[in-house]
């Protein structure tokens, strides 16, 4: 039966899922088509966006094991808050990259991958520029003359950010150097201090003094910068910014004097949240089970580990998706066909031969395939998906929309190498003597 969703989606997102499918990767768009399994989530996770966007704040745990499905869901919620016209920035924590210590450097990650629904990472500029031409209509509105049009904005800018001042006044000044060099038409400075407004570090320094700010961002200062942030997308027209922080189990293999302030810049996060300082923020952090219940991660730091503390003991199907941890339970057998056939489903529909695809790579031949991907991997199904769907799209689908003779029953054999595996799939293979695998199906 084919999926009702298949039927009515643009060739563009149609394209764009399945050209991620075949390379290994997520989307990063129309994860709505692929969502299998998710539907318990949904009532619960709605209800906090609204809540953010009506100006709360939310703090939100995601923990599974590698293959569960942690980067498809956090884009996947990442996508409804785009529906309501959030901001969205996805950061990868990493020891050398991001470290999750240094909040100068996980804010500067932040702008770099802000995107909305209009624009793609960085869409700190238009924003910004957004924020400007908002506040020079507010003052339109309030009577401001046209030749009186720079002082009124003035006065709204340092209205709207008079909290953020007291705990970032560079943050305001940057600003007014931003508006001040664009007046001038100094693209140069413009661009130099918006970077600087940004977190970006070694900025010149002439452009520096023409904003009045100094030096460049620090970890205290990250947090002020992110206020402002919020309200400049606030008045901007963006109802929050959702962030998701990936890969926090990384933290586990970082010096223990690095880790413990990175566990303890994690609780000052939630606490900062929790304490209302961020109005309109959906804060995500990703993470392995090791990591939330390991003594190398979260249940180092006493304080972290109560504030994270969630009840895993009942079924899996009782877990409560208002708590501040998600379990995800990663696939099974059957679900991984599920999701295979949806894919085929959605591929069939704007195939040139959708009536063959169906034929032959029908719903036993995908569970099929599941089980032996599945079975190239030691048998965990949990760490398939990526693979499984790569194989499904590139070497049967593919084939099958192309040559009218190819049935994959006949014509394919699955081969699993390990150059095409990620280090745990590969360790995972190596632990059943699989590194190089071939399959009859």
């Amino acid at each position: 039966m084919t999926d009702p969703r298949s039927s009515a989606v643009s060739a563009v997102r149609r394209r764009n899922a399945i050209d991620a499918l075949r390379r290994g990767a997520v989307p990063e768009s129309g994860l709505d088509l692929l969502a299998t399994g998710l539907d318990r989530f949904e009532s619960a996770l709605d209800a906090e966006l609204d809540a953010v966007a009506s100006g709360a704040s939310v703090f939100k745990a995601v923990r599974g094991e590698y293959g569960s499905g942690k980067t498809f869901f956090t884009r996947w919620l990442g996508e409804r808050a785009k529906q309501r016209n959030f901001a969205v920035t996805e950061i990868q924590v990493s020891e050398t990259e991001t470290p999750l210590h240094k909040l100068e450097t996980v804010y500067r990650r932040l702008t770099e991958r802000l995107s909305t629904a209009s624009f793609p990472p960085s869409a700190l500029r238009p924003v910004v520029d957004a924020w400007f031409y908002a506040l020079e209509e507010d003052a339109l509105a309030a009577g401001a003359e046209e030749g009186d049009l720079g002082g009124a904005v003035e006065q709204l800018l340092a209205a709207r950010l008079s909290e953020v001042s007291r705990h970032a006044p560079s943050f305001a000044a940057a600003l007014r150097g931003y508006r001040t060099a664009l007046a001038e038409g100094d693209e140069a400075t413009a661009t130099a201090v918006l970077s600087w407004l940004g977190g970006q570090p070694h900025v010149a320094a002439a452009a520096r003094r023409s904003a009045g700010v100094r030096g460049d961002l620090d970890h205290f200062g990250a947090l002020g910068f992110l206020q402002g942030l919020l309200t400049v997308l606030r008045d901007s027209g963006h109802r929050g910014l959702f962030v998701v922080l990936d890969e926090v189990e990384t933290l586990q293999r970082v010096r223990s004097d690095a880790r413990d302030k990175a566990l303890n810049a994690l609780r000052q996060l939630i606490d900062e949240v929790h304490s209302g300082r961020f109005p309109g923020l959906y804060l995500v952090i990703t993470g392995t089970p090791a990591f939330f219940d390991g003594q190398q991660g979260v249940q180092r730091l006493a304080p972290l580990a109560q504030r994270l503390a969630t009840d895993f003991t009942t079924d899996p199907r009782f877990d409560n998706p208002r708590a501040v941890q998600l379990r995800l339970s990663g696939f099974t057998q059957d679900s991984l066909t599920g999701l295979g056939v949806t894919i085929r489903d959605l591929y069939a529909s704007g195939a040139a031969a959708p009536d063959r695809i169906r034929a032959l790579a029908d719903d036993a031949y995908v569970a099929d395939l599941a089980q032996a991907v599945g079975g190239a991997l030691g048998g965990k199904v949990g760490v398939a998906p990526r693979l499984f769907l790569k194989k499904l799209v590139a070497d049967v689908l593919d084939r099958i929309d192309q040559f009218e003779d190819f049935d994959p029953r006949h014509h394919y054999r699955l081969t699993v190498a390990g150059s095409e595996l990620t280090a745990v799939e590969r360790n995972l293979a190596a632990a059943s003597s699989a590194d190089g695998i071939d399959l009859e199906l």
